[in-house]
């Protein structure tokens, strides 16, 4: 059962400072992006797309069918030849343009990102949009560099290549994807999450803007239909996809035997390690961004806290106390910390696995927060009395839901925080670098930070290890993925 728990100092009452909707100007429909040009679905299918925060309808948007999905990757087929045929400095100067215009148009694309995610104003402008032009900026300077990137003295690009991408990073995990394979080489064909469409269409339009010749990157907007006909298309050469390791497992099944290169990067279970000798005020400010930065909808969200039973009191005292001083509301609001979830269904999967926690005997603190009368909301909520047989430490809750473990020894710690099928990332919070660097490289996930948590930087490659996928994306690395080599 939930429990309601006072909590001292309260946080200071800030005025609204909401950032102005005026800032976009959202069309009434959208169509699919195609060699260059917007057009209607074949068969005239539609989705609506709608704000979390209100449930309000933004627009309408085509669904992209086969018909539309093999129109797609022609134009890329086409436009292949000439765009891999550019001199690696002549395809910089197109990827450099774009970094440019996602700068100038940062304060529209960070609030149209929270119009249809739900995530707080303040992440979409200081976090997403920033990240975005670092990765085209990034590989813009790779692009005539690729014989040097230790990938072979003339590696080649595959051809066409099929991106499928979630809703808790739309633009950010676009330009993930997007800036290494133009980078190398490639042609694209990207499917947006259909929830989250808006900034992909968006950046459709920057890339007209930037003069990127026709079919260079086609967007097909849809739901999970549309997804599976690009990954099922037999002209497109390589697969990249972020999402749920259940659909991952899909996919896989769906490529194999065909000959297509593919990157997966999957859900996560990711411990966050706290050893008593860490500096605990830091530690609980790491916490608190590793699972509810973008209500926890992060693939790499610390969701599972492991404390060494020493200080395990006095963290959770902190980390209690801290979480009565979050703001959750109004998405557009700089003074909100905590947003909107994404969507009704994610929103039931959150309740369902939360109901289980209780079902199972872990005892559930939830944060006092008003919780608006619309839209999709979840309190900050974290579990004690944890097991490593509940439901909550196991699977992927994907929300705003932190499980607390605690531990004794090193050993017992990393024995615990590989107890998962996932491996995609970790956190250590201690004083001692012997300690961190010991505990690290027994961690079985592919990014471990310590003394901080959900730091990026498009130089430094990102991914996972078991069930949460194989491949990395960003830096050097990431260009291995859209190079035969």
């Amino acid at each position: 059962m939930s429990k309601d728990v006072s909590t001292p100092g309260k946080a200071f009452e800030y005025a609204p400072a909401p950032e102005s909707r005026s800032a976009v100007d959202i069309a009434a429909s959208y169509g699919l992006f195609i060699d260059g040009k917007f057009s209607e679905a074949a068969d005239g299918g539609v989705l609506k797309t709608v704000n979390p925060a209100t449930e309000e309808v933004l627009a309408e948007v085509a669904v992209g069918g086969d018909a539309d999905v093999d129109r797609a990757v022609k134009a890329a087929r086409k436009a292949f030849k000439g765009w891999s045929a550019l001199p690696g400095s002549e395809r910089a100067k197109y990827l450099f343009r774009i970094a440019r215009l996602v700068q100038e148009h940062g304060r529209e694309l960070a609030v149209l990102e929270t119009l249809d995610n739900g995530k707080p104003i303040r992440e979409s402008r200081d976090v997403d949009i920033p990240l975005v032009a670092a990765h085209f900026f990034h590989y813009a300077g790779w692009a005539d560099k690729l014989a040097y990137a230790g990938h072979g003295p003339d590696p080649k690009p595959h051809g066409v290549a099929g991106q499928v991408i979630p809703w808790n990073f739309p633009l950010l995990m676009l330009a993930w994807k997007i800036a290494p394979a133009l980078a190398a080489g490639n042609t694209v064909v990207l499917k947006p999450a259909e929830t989250t469409p808006l900034t992909a269409l968006r950046f459709a339009e920057i890339c007209v803007e930037a003069g990127l010749p026709a079919g260079v990157v086609n967007i097909v907007t849809g739901a999970g239909a549309t997804g599976r006909a690009v990954v099922a298309h037999p002209d497109v050469d390589k697969i990249a996809f972020t999402g749920s390791t259940p659909v991952g497992k899909e996919i896989i099944r769906t490529v194999a035997g065909t000959g297509k290169k593919l990157t997966l990067e999957l859900g996560g279970k990711a411990a966050n390690i706290v050893y008593d000798d860490a500096a605990l005020d830091s530690a609980v400010e790491g916490i608190v961004n590793g699972i509810f930065f973008n209500q926890g909808q992060v693939c790499c969200a610390g969701s599972r806290l492991l404390v060494q039973e020493s200080v395990a009191d006095e963290v959770l005292a902190m980390l209690t106390r801290r979480l009565g001083t979050l703001r959750l509301g109004d998405p557009l609001d700089k003074n909100t910390d905590v947003g909107a979830i994404n969507s009704a269904a994610q929103l039931d999967r959150i309740r369902t696995l939360v109901a289980s926690g209780d079902d199972e005997g872990a005892e559930r603190w939830t944060a006092p927060c008003e919780i608006p009368a619309k839209g999709f909301w979840f309190p900050p909520t974290v579990f004690t009395g944890v097991t490593q047989a509940h439901r909550i430490a196991r699977e992927e809750i994907f929300g705003p839901v932190l499980s607390v473990l605690t531990f004794r020894t090193p050993a017992e710690a990393v024995e615990k925080a590989n107890n998962t099928p996932y491996g995609l990332s970790a956190g250590v919070w201690t004083e001692k670098g012997a300690k961190a660097l010991w505990t690290a490289q027994r961690l079985r996930a592919g990014v471990v930070w310590t003394n901080t948590f959900n730091r990026f930087d498009p130089a430094s490659p990102f991914g996972g290890f078991k069930e949460s996928g194989f491949g990395r994306e960003g830096g050097r690395h990431g260009l291995e993925a859209y190079l035969d080599v």
